[in-house]
């Protein structure tokens, strides 16, 4: 659990270097979904946990883009 946590917390600030807002959002999303479920118990609810959380890593990794605004008219 510790592992993909970090992992999360890692994925994230390399997603969304320079943006403090995103930053902020996303750590505070994460910290609150593993707190919601810290008494959890049961290991099948805790394996799908993981893999929701895995799957979160992943979706950030390849699928979320950063944009700056170079000119006026550019991206």
């Amino acid at each position: 659990v510790l592992k993909i946590f970090k992992l999360l917390h890692r994925t994230r600030q390399e997603v969304f270097k320079n943006d403090t807002r995103a930053l902020e959002a996303a750590r505070q999303k994460i910290n609150e979904e593993f707190k919601n479920n810290q008494d959890e118990t049961s290991e099948e609810k805790i394996n799908e946990l993981l893999k929701i959380a895995s799957d979160v890593e992943v979706i950030l990794r390849t699928s979320v883009i950063q944009a700056v605004h170079t000119d006026s008219d550019k991206i």
